[in-house]
């Protein structure tokens, strides 16, 4: 099993970069829309849709893609388009605040989210926004290196949580969701990103004001990877299941290693355009 998650790993890990940094930007979001669907496919499951209804949820997903598409690719980063975005992405970073509280509830909260047609609007709130923040944030100036930091501030949260929570854990950050984290760990990983934020603003020699806006929004980032990390947990939990799928040898289904990139995603995206990172790179 090890050596079958490090293969898929390094697998994905080559795909991922030769996607990031080789295909041209309209490309780039439709794999990326691809691999979107196939992850609202496992959604509907998570919701418990049968066949039928499922094919329903993914004609949904595949709609919101491409209306969001036709917007995404007449895209003005000098224009009102900036404005737009950074609405839609308040509305998907509210939801991430409101899904914290029901990890915290759960499985009391279950029976606001529980019904099949809920998770599936759910699934429609965390997917359609992933995209278009990853695509935005591809959009930038250096975008590409962008989104690679997208993924080193998950990591770096992981890390710091998995280290820290394994050596002094021992207050449950969600018992009822996922039993194995900490709040020492939560904290372990904000320290980690903390660091990871300043030595990056130092790289860059941003300025004060831009350092703080970036600072504060890499440890809200971190703050949302764990929060999706959980919702997702939770789902998982309520439906019955380990994981998502089994469409990814050793490592389980789509979300399982998307998770908390949909949550860390509009919210870093929010920060970039605010801290205007990408001027500095």
């Amino acid at each position: 099993m090890l050596k079958q998650r490090i293969i898929t790993a390094l697998v994905l890990v080559a795909l991922f970069l030769g996607l990031l940094f080789f295909v041209p930007m309209q490309w780039f979001a439709i794999v990326v829309a691809a691999i979107i669907l196939l992850g609202g496919w496992e959604w509907a499951n998570l919701s418990n849709l049968n066949r039928a209804l499922r094919f329903v949820f993914l004609g949904a997903l595949g709609a919101a893609l491409v209306g969001t598409a036709s917007y995404v690719f007449n895209f003005d980063f000098s224009s009102p388009d900036v404005d737009r975005a950074r609405q839609i992405l308040v509305v998907a970073c509210g939801w991430w605040a409101l899904a914290f509280l029901w990890v915290q509830g759960y499985p009391a909260s279950a029976m606001l989210w529980g019904n099949r047609w809920a998770r599936g609007l759910i699934g429609l709130v965390v997917l359609v926004p992933a995209w278009l923040s990853v695509v935005i944030l591809q959009g930038l100036e250096h975008g590409a290196w962008l989104v690679l930091f997208v993924v080193a501030i998950v990591v770096a949260a992981d890390v710091g949580a998995y280290f820290v929570g394994r050596k002094y854990g021992k207050h449950k950050l969600a018992r009822e969701v996922s039993p194995g984290k900490s709040w020492e760990g939560f904290f372990g990983g904000l320290a980690a990103c903390l660091v990871l934020a300043l030595l990056v603003s130092y790289a860059f020699e941003l300025p004060a004001k831009n350092t703080t806006l970036f600072t504060v929004g890499v440890l809200v980032t971190a703050l949302a990877s764990v929060i999706g990390d959980l919702v997702e947990s939770m789902f998982k939990r309520h439906r019955g299941i380990k994981d998502s799928s089994r469409i990814l040898p050793g490592h389980g289904g789509i979300l399982d290693r998307l998770d908390s990139l949909t949550a860390a995603l509009p919210v870093f995206t929010m920060a970039a355009l605010a801290s205007e990172l990408h001027k500095y790179l």
